[in-house]
């Protein structure tokens, strides 16, 4: 059939239809329809709400848009050429915490802006979460405060009849210092055992460990202490990480983080980082719940991270000695953030290419980093102050394969260990050498400590000018000390042979330990140097060590035998600065003891010089407590001497009362005679006869070889 015929057919049935529709239509409007309206006096009895009841309680109410609508203040005003732009930053700020259904700006007549927005969220929920942002540093000169718009109205509306709350019942809070009141000052510490389902806390007294607490499967995980030692942390698959704290270690706070795996605390205890890649991993393109920031007493989550990959190096984020500022490795870039807005400083990142490395001085806002060679570009080390991100020092560096950077516990030096080519052509022999960067002289001058063997360890001494390494080729390494005088660097001596692989400064200075951990070998040799005279006070052998952990006075040091390492013979014991042997304690399928960590001192250097200066007034003191902490008697048989000498003198008073009061008695069975005259029975030191006893005070042992070893 050709086309000409189908399109007649068509129309020629159209026209038919159309024709058909009408005279249906037509007939409708010649019947008599029924009237449905209501008579004139009808009154209606059925109110929407009971008719419509299903439809009209759908129906939004007021106060339901009002808490989906948020108010933003001190937004910059700008002219409508840049209106797009400022629209644009909003939306990328407000936009993540759901979506926007509505926003208005307010301009004035030339279209400039007033400074201040309505946005509507589709849901009240995310409205609450947006006022995170109050308080957001949005630039140098606007600073945003976030509302509820249902705030104005209630607070409008506040009722003028005020009324005197009722106070309410006190609760005692724990001391969170409490441990730092102890007269003897003893130290603390967590140990991990039996694979992790046990964990106890002890007091370091000085003949045999107290217990202090003790919980079964208390964390799932290792416990963390917090910096200066408040806190200990515990990790729970479900439920997140609890802290812990006070005197009997109650549970303070807990935040709601899944399957974290790592936290880390900011220097002043002020916020907690929390890491969960199991959780990325399921969430990836929802919001960031791999690396969650909180603030700890307010258990506010501050801001959240996304983590581009599993194996990022803990920790993340890097944060400055007074927490003001954190950082982290972005690609070709350093991003730092600052505290309490958590806004990226500056609105931008640092522009550093390939970066490897960064990291805060422990006493200044300065930032290091390092970056290798790129083509015809040498690799640099550079030094950034902040707040104002000025470059405060570079070094370029040529052949280099590899650095290592390590900052003095006070900030007074900064150390790079460099790994470089002898010839850029050949590449087969390599040397080394130490940059030593000076921070408090001016211009920041760098000295330069040429090696000829690999650097296995670096560390500053605490409290002084000393850099200790360990250089060489396993298993015959060497020590070397050196000292940062005024105007070079001294080799202060060089203990050859030693077959060391870790080194660890007492927390005071001046002592070192070197020991062989953790080696192909089994090892566990340690060795105690007295580095002010630069003698060995003691080599000892804890065999197959894994760790050495100085205590935070720098009295003493445990070396522990860890089951994550090795099955058998899993233990800790604690040494004295000089490397004599005080404890040994094995320990079922131990896995580690940390140290708790203790604030630094509220006194000067001149407190700390009039205090040393004094140390003879209360030598005694000292001397009096040690001997009675040697001796044999335990604590419990001690207390019981206390009590039978207490219940000796309540029964005494008792007899002297009675005594007294039959003293007219006896005085009348006598004939009037008082024989009580001649008897004393006051506490007289005349009525008393001295009897010494000795007993054992102290016993010294010293181990010269165990069968076991």
């Amino acid at each position: 059939m050709s086309t000409s015929k189908m399109r007649e057919r068509r129309s020629t049935r159209g026209s038919e239809s159309e024709e058909a529709l009408v005279s249906v239509q037509n007939g409708i409007e010649d019947e008599e329809l029924p009237d449905f309206s209501d008579p004139d006096n009808y009154v209606d009895s059925i109110t929407d709400e009971e008719l419509l009841f299903d439809i009209l309680r759908q129906r939004p109410s007021v106060s339901d848009v009002n808490d989906c609508v948020i108010v933003v203040d001190n937004v910059p005003q700008v002219n409508p050429d840049r209106f797009d732009k400022l629209k644009s930053v909003l939306h990328k700020h407000f936009g993540k915490f759901g979506s926007i259904t509505h926003e208005h700006y307010p301009v004035d007549e030339k279209g400039t802006t007033k400074g201040f927005i309505f946005l509507c969220y589709s849901k009240p929920q995310s409205a609450k979460e947006a006022l995170n942002l109050n308080g957001h540093k949005l630039d140098k000169s606007h600073t945003l405060a976030v509302n509820l718009f249902s705030d104005f109205e209630k607070f409008a509306n506040l009722s003028q009849d005020w009324e005197v709350p009722e106070p309410l019942p006190y609760h005692e809070q724990p001391d969170l210092q409490n441990w730092l009141l102890d007269d003897n000052c003893f130290d603390e510490y967590v140990i991990t055992y039996d694979r992790g389902c046990r964990t106890a806390i002890y007091r370091n007294t000085v003949n045999q460990a107290e217990l202090v607490h003790e919980k079964q499967r208390w964390s799932d995980a290792p416990v963390v202490w917090s910096p200066r030692g408040t806190y200990l942390a515990t990790f729970h698959h479900n439920k997140g990480i609890i802290l812990w704290g006070g005197k009997d270690f109650r549970r303070l706070y807990r935040f709601g983080h899944a399957n974290v795996q790592m936290l880390d605390f900011s220097p002043c205890e002020t916020y907690l980082v929390t890491f969960s890649p199991e959780l990325h991993a399921v969430l990836p393109s929802d919001e960031p719940t791999a690396l969650i920031i909180w603030h700890i007493k307010s258990g506010v989550k501050k801001r959240s991270f996304h983590c581009d990959s599993l194996t990022t190096a803990w920790p993340v984020f890097k944060w400055s000695f007074d927490g003001k500022f954190f950082a982290r490795i972005s690609p070709d870039a350093i991003s730092v953030y600052e505290t309490p807005s958590f806004g990226l400083h500056g609105r931008k990142s640092i522009k550093v290419s390939d970066v490897k490395e960064m990291g805060w001085s422990p006493g200044d806002n300065i930032l290091a980093c390092w970056a290798p060679e790129n083509q015809d570009t040498p690799a640099k080390v550079t030094l950034f102050g902040f707040p104002s991100r000025e470059e405060l020092r570079s070094k370029n560096l040529f052949n280099v394969i590899n650095c290592t950077m390590s900052w003095h516990p006070q900030g007074l030096y900064f150390c790079v260990k460099v790994d470089r080519y002898t010839s850029s052509k050949t590449k087969k022999t390599t040397s080394y050498n130490l940059e030593l960067f000076r921070m408090a002289g001016k211009g920041i001058p760098v000295d330069t400590v040429e090696l000829k063997e690999d650097v296995i360890s670096v560390g500053w001494e605490p409290q002084g000018h000393k850099l200790a390494i360990i250089h060489g080729e396993s298993p015959r390494t060497s020590v070397s000390l050196y000292e940062m005088k005024s105007d070079k660097v001294v080799l202060l001596k060089t203990l050859e042979k030693r077959s060391m692989n870790y080194l660890s400064w007492c927390p005071q200075g001046k002592f070192l330990v070197v020991a062989d951990i953790r080696s192909s070998a089994v090892g566990g040799t340690l060795e105690f140097i007295d580095t002010s005279d630069m003698t060995t006070a003691n080599t000892v052998e804890h065999f197959m060590a894994t760790d050495v952990d100085w205590d935070p006075t720098g009295r003493y040091v445990v070396s522990s035998v860890s089951y994550l390492h090795h099955k058998v013979d899993n233990a800790y014991w604690l040494w004295s600065f000089q490397g004599k042997l005080i404890q040994r304690n094995p320990v079922n399928e131990f896995l580690q003891l940390l140290w708790r960590p203790r604030p630094a001192t509220v006194l000067d250097e001149a407190d700390v010089k009039q205090v040393r200066k004094n140390i003879k007034k209360y030598q005694k003191d000292f001397e009096i407590k040690d001997r009675l902490s040697h001796t044999k008697a335990s604590k419990e048989l001690l207390m019981k001497r206390e009590a039978l000498t207490d219940r000796y003198k309540q029964w005494r008073q008792q007899m002297k009362d009675n005594w007294r009061q039959q003293q007219p008695e006896r005085k009348e069975l006598r004939d009037g005679v008082d024989c009580d005259d001649d008897l004393d029975l006051d506490d007289d030191e005349d009525n008393y006869e001295e009897e010494i006893l000795e007993f054992l005070v102290r016993e010294d042992v010293t181990v010269l070889s165990s069968r076991d070893e």
